[in-house]
């Protein structure tokens, strides 16, 4: 196994746990009820869309 070989696992083993983050939270978001987050919203929702709802 040489230089090459390494930086390839190593590789593959970043990409595979980004993803396997990226899964758990998009499962996690999907599966949280509309009561559950103090927040109130989604995550991607800032406090400058309380100004729309009103």
């Amino acid at each position: 196994m040489d230089q090459r070989d390494l930086l390839f696992l190593v590789m593959i083993l970043i990409g595979v746990s980004t993803l396997t983050i990226f899964i758990v939270q998009f499962v996690r978001s999907r599966r949280r009820g509309p009561g559950d987050d103090d927040r109130g919203g989604n995550w991607w929702e800032g406090p400058w869309d309380d100004d729309r709802k009103r």
